[in-house]
């Protein structure tokens, strides 16, 4: 059937009492938890079934985001309007029974790891009424070297990487089986991928069928009502939500540790305006370097994203992710900035971690600095050997392994009101993704994790601190592997806010078959043989608030519970404690007032 044109977006539709936007946003929520569901019981990667690294969501036929569920926000917050646009510029008449994968960065995804299927709802009149989105990191992607992190690479050539930018998958509801085949010969792992591959073209699919039949029972002018409505009311929210907050400007700096193709590092800045009587917030990141020869370029959606994670993790957390309450936050980019929009063919393979997780922490840091009591401290950055891509022959099978595994997370920023998480893993992820099982992580490849525990001290001190690095240990099992990850904050830790201090740096280690440990490179690879070690030490959070003002209860309970040593209770708290580990209150009164007369 030929379609024809959707009904202008906010134009149409039934209006809705509160009760039924109610009703109805939920009935959008259940689907896009249907569609993860799937997504996570029948991907094959363990990236995706153990460590749950995929989004879903649902757009308005615009390409506006509606729905986006409990996904990681680096995914679904500033790229997936910029995907469905770029649909619509190439299939500006989608058919039922479309679908189409989207990987490129150059065209509004993430980076090239993240393989999409967008999958357009049409009704029995051919009108396109809404989009449903599936995104999936993939354990392999075509890169030259067996990582979907290639942060080496000076272009995109060098990458390697497999770039689909927006093409048809499926027509009438079959394969297009010359893509299939493509992606089959250059993917590493390819009946991996083809599971993974049916595994978020299923979940799309359940989107779309959900969506045909809650059509069926309450009438696409009651969802396109909805979906007007829904993003008026996420508009209203983030406006009051500013109107709340003071007036302020504020400019933040960072610097990104030295890396291939990047000697110096990456230094970058934010500039943050709330403007209370305006209802806006605006972040401008055009003031930084151009694009750098290294997979560290940001893609446009990665920027505007990690700008709008700063900016959510610092205001009312009950206002609606959608596009909305976007509207509300405008976002200053440049072409051909590292943090910007990239010129291909420069490469934006590690988009999604780690400048990413740098430019969100310095804009929610900057609204730390505008208003007390708000804004965050900065989240631990970069991708330890603990969430590095592991690769090579397993001797148990004699099959070629490729997969990623999560064994130990990024320490959580201090905030407010809370201290940081423990298992944030970094700002992009939102702390969304799960920590492996380390049987199920030794089952699968032929590697042995020695030991992981929280690394005392290590936690960015402050009123409320972050949360401590972990160390990880593994090694191979027999034969041989490669780790390639892409770690940051080794030389440049994650800072403080409100008077709160650094988190400890993080650190990457190879234990030789004597014992001894020698430090390797930022981003690998690294190849450990058999009786060898990969020792990573991940970034500790920083904290918000000085820390002679936290709760001495709260430090010694610490102290009991192993995160920091009473030494550092003392010397930096400036917290004594009795014999029995209780806080002593005329020693700490002394030690603080000291602190207070210096």
């Amino acid at each position: 059937m030929t379609s024809v044109e959707a009904p202008a977006p906010g134009r149409t539709g039934e209006r809705l009492d509160g009760a039924r936007l109610a009703v109805l946003s939920h009935r959008f929520e259940a689907i896009v938890r249907r569609m993860s569901n799937t997504l996570a019981r029948s991907g094959r990667s363990g990236v995706l079934n153990t460590a749950r690294d995929f989004s879903c969501c649902v757009l308005t036929a615009a390409g506006e985001v509606l729905m986006t569920g409990d996904s990681p926000p680096i995914h679904v917050m500033g790229g997936p309007d910029l995907q469905a646009r770029s649909m619509l510029e190439f299939y500006p008449r989608p058919r039922a029974g479309d679908a189409f994968l989207h990987n490129s960065p150059y065209h509004g995804n993430t980076h090239a790891a993240d393989h999409s299927i967008l999958v357009p709802v049409v009704d029995d009149d051919g009108v396109h009424r809404f989009t449903v989105l599936a995104k999936a990191h993939q354990a392999d992607c075509g890169n030259s070297v067996p990582t979907t992190y290639m942060a080496s690479a000076r272009d995109v050539y060098e990458e390697g990487a497999l770039i689909f930018p927006v093409v048809r998958v499926q027509d009438a509801y079959a394969d297009c089986a010359d893509i299939l085949r493509m992606c089959e010969m250059r993917i590493r792992v390819p009946e991996q991928w083809r599971g993974d591959y049916l595994a978020v073209l299923g979940s799309a699919r359940i989107g779309e069928r959900a969506l045909l039949q809650l059509a069926d029972e309450v009438g696409w002018n009651t969802l396109s009502g909805f979906a007007r409505d829904w993003l008026d009311y996420g508009e209203a929210r983030m406006d009051a939500a500013i109107r709340a907050l003071p007036e302020g400007v504020a400019t933040t700096a960072t610097r990104h540790d030295p890396f291939p193709g990047v000697p110096d590092g990456v230094p970058i800045q934010a500039t943050v305006a709330v403007r209370p009587d305006a209802g806006m917030i605006e972040v401008d990141l055009r003031d930084n370097p151009d694009c750098v020869p290294s997979g560290l370029n940001l893609s446009e959606a990665s920027s505007r994203t990690a700008a709008l994670i700063g900016v959510f993790n610092s205001i009312d957390h009950t206002v609606p992710h959608n596009q909305g309450s976007f509207r509300r936050v405008r976002v200053r980019l440049r072409d051909n900035c590292v943090v910007g929009i990239p010129r291909h063919p420069f490469s934006c393979s590690v988009a999604t971690t780690n400048l990413a997780n740098r430019v969100g922490n310095i804009v929610q840091r900057a609204m730390a600095e505008i208003g007390t009591d708000m804004g965050l401290a900065e989240v631990g950055s970069g991708m330890s050997p603990s969430e590095a891509v592991v690769s090579g022959v397993d001797e148990r099978t004699g099959a070629p392994f490729v997969n990623q595994i999560f064994i130990g997370p990024n320490g959580g920023a201090g905030g407010p009101a809370a201290d940081g998480w423990l298992t944030m893993s970094d700002l992009g992820s939102g702390g969304t993704l799960l920590l492996d099982s380390v049987e199920i992580d030794e089952l699968k490849q032929p590697i042995v994790i020695h030991r992981r525990h929280l690394a005392p001290d290590t936690e960015g001190a402050g009123r409320h601190r972050g949360a401590p690095g972990l160390e990880v240990e593994y090694g191979p099992l027999g034969g041989t592997i490669a780790a390639i990850y892409a770690n940051d904050g080794s030389i440049n830790p994650m800072m403080g806010a409100g008077g709160g201090l650094p988190g400890a740096p993080s650190a990457q280690l190879k234990r030789e078959r004597d014992g001894t440990l020698r430090p390797v490179d930022i981003c690998g690879p690294v190849h450990v043989e058999d009786g060898e070690r990969l020792l990573a030490r991940t970034s500790g959070g920083g904290g918000y608030g000085p820390p002679h003002t936290r709760e001495p209860e709260a430090v010694a309970r610490d102290v009991r519970e192993g995160w920091i040593t009473a030494a550092r209770a003392r010397e930096v708290y400036l917290v004594a404690l009795d014999a029995d580990g209780h806080p002593d209150p005329a020693g700490t009164a002394r030690l603080r007032s000291a602190q207070v007369s210096d």
